[in-house]
């Protein structure tokens, strides 16, 4: 019984670390990246899924720690990145996602985790931005995905940033 214990324990580490609940799989940046091919609507799902789990991961864990940079800016930062979802949503006449990012995230136990959540969630969202830029997107995708790619570039930087002062 005591062993279930452990692993229990050592499995909620793992998650809390990667940032992301089991149910992730299919959801945002790694559902995008397991994916074998995708229309324009399901590329279009990802990136606001993954756009809505970083604004609510980062606004839980300032929940959690309170408001304090580089979380509050990127946070802000989210906002615009969804908006600008929305409006591609709205010129392809797609059905908008509903926000269930809630669902999905995990609260760190502490700040460094928190960092290391940051960084992991950002490498994941360029991943996931090269992998559709690789794709044939109409202009007005492409200058989407061009600059949510390099906002992620700039965010992760923050993070690394941030991290350094816990090594």
């Amino acid at each position: 019984m005591k062993k279930l214990g452990i692993v229990a324990l050592v499995l909620a580490l793992i998650a809390s670390i990667a940032g992301f609940s089991e149910t992730n799989n299919g959801y945002g940046a790694l559902g995008a990246l397991a994916a074998e091919g995708s229309s324009l609507q399901q590329v279009l799902t990802y990136a606001i899924q993954d756009e809505y789990l970083a604004r609510s991961e980062y606004a839980g864990i300032m929940d959690e720690y309170g408001s304090m940079r580089p979380f509050s800016n990127i946070m802000l930062s989210e906002e615009n990145h969804i908006e600008w979802l929305v409006e591609l949503f709205g010129e392809y006449g797609f059905p908008l996602p509903i926000d269930d990012s809630e669902d999905h995230v995990v609260i760190p136990g502490d700040l460094k985790t928190a960092f290391q959540i940051g960084v992991k969630a950002e490498i994941d969202n360029i991943a996931m931005y090269e992998k559709f830029l690789s794709e044939d997107l109409s202009e007005d995708v492409r200058d989407v995905f061009e600059r949510l790619k390099r906002a992620s570039e700039n965010h992760l930087r923050a993070f690394q940033n941030n991290l350094k002062r816990y090594e």
